[in-house]
């Protein structure tokens, strides 16, 4: 691919929009799903803009963590990148979907009931709904936390296709217990969120003070869970109350 004049960009009509952005969206747009590295010389012939142009772009982006220079000199998408991504794959339903599920969850179990969706390799929560109790576990909508640590990130990894133990249990079960793990005064139960063509979204579940959610109260809560998971995959599928919800290989 011929490289671009830079200069044409700049005679733009006013309802073309601000050059820089679209000329740094069109790096961000190179990358795909099976190109995780790309190289300056790369990413030019993609564009089509001069290596000048391209270094001085990626160099930008990289101040705010959209993109990420590894030592060999190759560029990736970066943490910022990644965080718009989950956001537009799991909230783009928050309102309609995914809060009334949360709020529901929460008042069934009485505890604070949360949805996280993974980033590489953090989970991020992305909506959660406060539980009734005066003593519960905090988490502020925005949060990145770890994913081997902890119920919602241990269920993410499981049916991310994680070997080993304990993802091979967590995947028999369908559902995962953490009590004390990430915090040592917090318990939680969390499930796996699908979406269209089975595609892991996330993970909802409820977590709270280990002083009350021992692991008999977090037992008598798994079918709140599962439930609110397979209430929400539906939704997220566009599937109708009612209809059947089962997945690939279950019987």
């Amino acid at each position: 691919m011929k490289e671009k004049d830079d200069s044409n960009d700049a005679e733009l009509a006013p309802e073309d929009g601000v050059v820089a952005v679209r000329r740094a969206m069109r790096v961000l747009e190179a990358f795909g799903g099976e190109n995780a590295y790309l190289s300056l010389a790369e990413l030019s012939r993609r564009t089509g803009y001069h290596r000048s142009t391209v270094l001085r772009l990626a160099r930008t982006l990289a101040l705010d963590d959209y993109l990420a220079q590894q030592p060999d000199g190759t560029w990736r998408l970066a943490h910022a990148a990644g965080w718009l991504g989950a956001c537009y794959q799991a909230t783009f339903n928050v309102h309609d979907v995914v809060e009334p599920v949360l709020r529901d969850l929460s008042t069934a179990t009485g505890e604070s009931a949360t949805f996280y969706v993974r980033e590489g390799n953090h989970r991020i929560c992305v909506a959660r709904i406060e539980g009734s109790k005066s003593i519960r576990h905090h988490v502020r909508v925005g949060l990145t936390l770890p994913l081997e640590l902890g119920s919602p990130g241990r269920v993410l990894l499981a049916f991310s296709g994680e070997p080993g133990e304990p993802y091979e249990s967590i995947r028999r079960a369908g559902y995962a217990t953490s009590l004390g793990e990430r915090d040592p005064e917090v318990s939680s139960i969390s499930a796996p969120v699908y979406g269209i063509q089975w595609k892991l979204v996330g993970a909802i579940g409820i977590s709270g003070p280990m002083s009350r959610l021992t692991s008999q109260v977090l037992a008598r809560h798994k079918e709140a869970v599962l439930s609110a998971a397979s209430g929400m995959s539906r939704a997220m599928m566009g599937m109708r109350q009612g209809e059947h919800h089962r997945r690939p290989g279950k019987s």
